[in-house]
């Protein structure tokens, strides 16, 4: 297939290899060829895709060239934030999946797991790092890893940097694959809720910004400073009650941890019907709730193990936050925040007339509950 169609001479929709590299270089063409497709399906040469890599390989030179120029602002010694640590964990991870990908010759995973996401975390971590800056160490280790797992594909882009950017001897395609650490799935978790977390606090700051710019009928509406939101109080409740507390004992007591295999969901739901939310009168109504919730922690097992089924998370809630405070507050949009325990009564009323909220939408663990509210509000209840 060329550009999702049939090629064919007698329309025109036709290209030879030699042809190809003339219009988007050999490095472009092979990008584009590796992104076609591996599986049952036709595969399909884009023209777009072999023009976009040519703009994504030259930024991303021009990018290292940028940072090797500032090499001296950024921070020095060993990884030893969050984000260093969540960074550093995604280099791992990719070095291990795609040298997966290749051996079984799925050359678009190979593609998206070596460059794609390898490029996301980077970005992601350029945004979390904020004014404390990157690890130098960190980026060169990135740079290098790049490169290496991006040359079976564009070895003469690889072989540029190598050289000519990385000033490194040799050649690239003998380098040899690069060496990753063990993988910490947990950490990669963590980091998931922590950016799903920033992703809610800001949807659900602009919602509330929005309806609180409405005046009353006959008031005159406040002074936007005094207004504005800008104390986010969050919410945490690290273990699981009722419903989900129960759903989580049945799964541990038809999970095999050596195999990582559940017991047939028959034999589950079995079990759920003769646990206490079998007794609810509207059963079929809490099965509904449970069933997503159910297979979620069951992908979620066989990924990281039985420690996902315990009653909390695999990781500490509050202590993610709270060493992101600033992240948060800096995305969100905020001059200060606070993670507090939603079973601490000090702390829910610091909420003042808001803490209504946290009995409408409770916290459970991966669902923190934010309220926002304006300094003098805070001041307020102090």
């Amino acid at each position: 297939m060329l550009n999702s169609e049939k090629m064919s001479k007698s329309t025109g929709n036709f290209r030879t290899l030699r042809q190809a590299i003339e219009e988007f270089s050999s490095d472009a063409t092979r990008f584009a060829l590796a992104d076609a497709g591996d599986g049952m399906d036709d595969a399909n040469f884009v023209f777009e895709t072999a023009n976009a890599a040519i703009l994504r390989l030259t930024k991303e030179i021009a990018w290292m060239e940028e940072v090797i120029a500032a090499e001296s602002s950024l921070r020095a010694g060993p990884p030893s934030t969050y984000a260093d640590h969540v960074f550093a964990n995604e280099i791992n991870i990719a070095v291990i999946e795609t040298e997966k990908s290749y051996n079984a010759f799925m050359f678009r995973d190979a593609l998206k797991l070596g460059f794609y996401d390898l490029q996301l975390a980077r970005d992601e971590y350029r945004l979390s790092c904020g004014a404390a800056g990157m690890n130098r160490e960190l980026l060169w280790r990135f740079m290098e890893v790049q490169t290496r797992l991006i040359t079976p594909i564009c070895p003469h882009y690889a072989e540029h940097v190598w050289r000519n950017i990385l000033r490194k001897e040799g050649f690239a395609i003998k380098a040899g694959w690069p060496i990753a650490g063990t993988p910490d799935p947990t950490l990669r978790i963590a980091n998931k809720y922590l950016q799903d977390s920033i992703v809610k606090f800001r949807k659900l700051l602009q919602k509330q910004e929005s309806g609180s710019k409405k005046p009353k009928k006959g008031t005159a509406p406040p002074p936007s400073e005094q207004n504005k939101l800008t104390v986010g109080l969050v919410y945490v409740n690290e273990n699981y009650y009722g419903w989900k507390e129960q759903c989580l004992r049945v799964l541990q007591s038809k999970f095999d941890s050596q195999a990582r295999l559940f017991a047939p969901d028959e034999e589950i739901n079995e079990a759920l019907k003769n646990c206490s939310i079998g007794q609810e009168t509207n059963f079929k109504q809490v099965q509904k709730l449970c069933m997503p919730f159910i297979k979620s922690k069951k992908d979620e097992a066989r990924s990281v193990g039985p420690h996902a089924l315990n009653l909390k998370l695999p990781f500490g809630e509050m202590s993610v936050l709270e060493e992101n405070l600033e992240l948060i507050k800096r995305q969100v949009g905020l001059e200060h925040a606070e993670v507090l325990s939603a079973s601490d009564e000090a702390a829910r009323a610091k909420a003042g007339v808001h803490a209504s909220m946290l009995d409408k939408t409770p916290p459970s663990p991966g669902e923190p509950v934010a309220i926002f509210m304006s300094k003098l509000d805070l001041e307020a209840r102090c």
